[in-house]
């Protein structure tokens, strides 16, 4: 169906997907996909974050990775128990409901964009280092915005894992560059005290500059957010998870925390500034290699960093726009943003307008130019994201106890016959502690960043409420909604009898089918019409506008407003409902067919038919008239417009009669949507009488 509520956990999962992330993908594109926004980050946010902490940069770096060790430990909890397409947003709906969910998914929608802007501004920095005018003015916008139509593009055109191959190759060769930048950094300007007698805390730098600095420095975690999206599709034992986890902390404090040794000894802060906070914001790390000597060692890292730098940035930039097209993905496949923004190419399958979205609000970030306004911005999605997911985590230890933990955040302790783990705990307090810190100490987070949220937030309400469904509860819908192909309508309107049979909801369903082609989205296609009546048959004793019996009218208010209830479960169908008094049914039923012009009726014969899913009838069936009871006879003979007859099998006539005292089977119950007597399916063909 186009809509299906579902408000229950799943099933836990099998023993096997309990001991393995699925299957696919190998430890290399976790990797890939985690390390390529790491890698990346360092060659921007170094010159951020030095501007505001100065002389305790490398501070703020190992309090950041100890920030992300608690992180990515939720993050793999949290992947590992819920393999989906998204990460904090999937989290949240099974810790909490669908309106958090949204929240999660839309902040980091935000910070994908953001990470797409910041990575092809920063990418034109260290090429100016081949040529200078890319550094600045319109050179360096043009090729900003190159880069951007060309992530999309690529992005568009399908993400291979040969790609994710290469990805991971560049980031073990960035990584190399990387370490190499340290070890001789260290080597050339290494001095305790150059930092220490450059620190002046609460002056050089202030609080406020410490406390923005730590936020800042989270703009390359949403790589867990990509990594998570992948979780379901990565074959990776719990040993492989642990290893990973713990690599990649590792790779963190030595990267984050070495770098920035090295560039405040080799840059260090004169006057309570810092030169890497100024002349090389955009390129830090060419202003640390261009302090190196002999000039051929400088010269040459120079343009090894710089080629580097430029090629590892677009890698980030691709994996974000891939991280943003697998979350609104999931986001339009669960109605929290309209189904047309996550339309997929109908080649690649790829959600190719979102995409174009995206790269026209990244190429609008990148005209201000403005790298400290941006990052700022990102702190402010992140921290609400990851608050988010730590306190999911925290809730699902509680609402999902016993559900199997490929990877499971240790030292918990007991609270409430529950297990309470105090990483997540801790990393909820801090993310949201930051998160108060960025709306208090940065105008461009507090202004556009709520006004990302609150809009984020209209927008689904809106959504939800016009398209009549829960503001809390999950709403499905299938994928094959959001290709860009349209099915052919069969009818545009049909009308739809009620009799208040087991057969109402199948007719429903059968006439929502015709008029839909399949489920879909309702702003795939116009509007189709189903005219749902139910038909009072009023004796000759009364007259037609007599007072009906409360039991008759409730039963009637019933079955239609399940009928709507069905047939708009069809996205793109809308269902009428109506009352009809009459002395002859099928005389009302042709009468209403002619007075609306209703391509077609759907009916439910009154007599059980030996072919399933309806039959020719007549002459050309075989069965004669027999097979129907009047009303049908006459609306088949009569209708203005074709008829879709649907009945169910009759079992007597092709077995022989129960013999006497013999016990008889118990009727099976009716299921909505299902016909009595066959397994649970879609509708099945139906008789149509020209």
């Amino acid at each position: 169906m186009a809509g299906e509520a579902d408000a229950s956990p799943p099933a836990p999962p099998t023993p096997r997907t309990a001991l393995i992330l699925r299957r696919s993908l190998g430890s290399p594109a976790l990797f890939a996909i985690v390390w390529t926004s790491l890698a990346s980050s360092i060659y921007f946010s170094l010159g951020v974050v030095a501007r505001h902490a100065l002389g305790l940069t490398p501070v703020v770096f190992l309090a950041a990775g100890l920030f992300f060790t608690l992180t990515s430990m939720t993050y793999a909890e949290g992947a590992s128990l819920h393999q989906d397409r998204a990460g904090s947003t999937v989290f949240a709906r099974y810790a909490f409901n669908e309106l958090v969910s949204f929240v999660a998914g839309w902040a980091i929608l935000l910070d994908y964009v953001i990470l797409i802007a910041v990575a092809s501004l920063t990418a034109t920095s260290y090429l100016a280092t081949f040529y200078h005018p890319l550094g600045h003015g319109v050179p360096r916008l043009g090729v900003a915005l190159a880069i951007i139509a060309f992530v999309a593009y690529s992005n568009v055109r399908g993400f291979s894992t040969r790609r994710t191959q290469r990805t991971a190759m560049l980031v073990v060769a960035d990584l190399a560059i990387q370490l190499l930048v340290i070890v001789v950094g260290l080597v050339l300007f290494f001095n305790l005290r150059t930092i220490t007698d450059h620190v002046d805390l609460g002056a050089a730098p202030t609080w406020s500059g410490v406390i923005y600095a730590l936020t800042i420095t989270t703009v390359a975690f949403t790589s867990l957010e990509s990594a998570a999206g992948l979780s379901g599709e990565v074959l990776i034992g719990r040993r492989g998870l642990r290893r990973l986890i713990v690599s990649a902390n590792a790779s963190v404090y030595i990267i984050y925390v070495g770098i920035a040794l090295v560039a405040v000894t080799a840059i260090p802060v004169i006057g309570g500034s810092t030169a890497l906070g100024d002349r090389h914001l955009g390129a830090p790390v060419i202003g640390i290699v261009e302090r190196f000597h002999p000039a051929a060692l400088a010269d040459s890292l120079a343009y090894v960093v710089a080629a580097a730098a430029a090629v590892t940035l677009v890698a980030a930039a691709n994996s974000a726009m891939l991280g943003l097209s697998r979350l609104a993905y999931s986001l339009a496949t669960n109605r929290q943003i309209p189904s047309p923004i996550g339309r997929l190419h109908p080649t690649r399958s790829t959600p190719y307008v979102l995409i174009g979205v995206a790269a026209l609000l990244a190429a609008t970030l990148v005209l201000p130019a403005d790298l400290d306004f941006l990052v700022g911005i990102y702190a402010f999605g992140a921290m609400l994201a990851f608050t988010i997911a730590h306190l999911s985590i925290c809730v699902l230890r509680f609402r999902e106890p016993e559900r199997e933990r490929p990877f499971r955040i240790p030292l918990s302790v007991r609270v409430r016959g529950g297990e309470l783990p105090l990483p997540a705990a801790v990393g909820a307090g801090l993310a949201f502690a930051a998160w108060i810190s960025v709306i208090v100490l940065h105008n461009g987070a507090r202004y556009v960043g709520s006004a990302w949220l609150v809009g984020g937030v209209v927008l689904y309400v809106v959504y939800r409420k016009s398209a009549g469904q829960p503001i809390l509860s999950r709403v499905v819908v299938p994928a094959a909604i959001l290709r860009s192909e349209r099915p052919e309508r069969d009818f545009g309107s049909i009308l739809v009898p009620l009799f208040g049979t087991a057969l109402d909801d199948d007719i429903v369903q059968t006439a929502a089918l015709l008029v839909a082609g399949e489920p879909t989205d309702e702003a795939a296609i116009d509007k189709a019409t189903i005219e749902a009546i139910w038909i009072f048959e009023v004796p000759m004793a009364l007259p037609l506008d007599a007072r009906l019996p409360d039991d008759q009218l409730k039963q009637a208010r019933a079955a239609l407003g399940r009928a709507k209830a069905v047939g708009e479960e069809y996205a793109g169908v809308e269902v009428a409902t109506a009352t009809v008094r009459t002395r002859r049914a099928g005389h009302a039923i042709v009468e209403e067919a002619r007075r609306r012009g209703v391509e077609a009726i759907v009916l439910a014969a009154e007599e059980p038919s030996r072919i399933r899913g309806g039959a020719l009838l007549g002459g050309r069936s075989g069965l004669g008239e027999s097979a129907i009871g009047p009303v049908t006879r006459y609306v088949v003979t009569k209708a203005p417009c074709r008829v879709i007859l649907t009945a169910p099998p009759r079992p007597a006539l092709a077995e022989s009669p129960p013999t006497p005292g013999a016990p008889v089977a118990e009727p099976e119950r009716p299921v909505p949507g299902r016909r009595p007597g066959r397994p649970p399916k879609k509708p099945g063909k139906a008789a149509a009488i020209d």
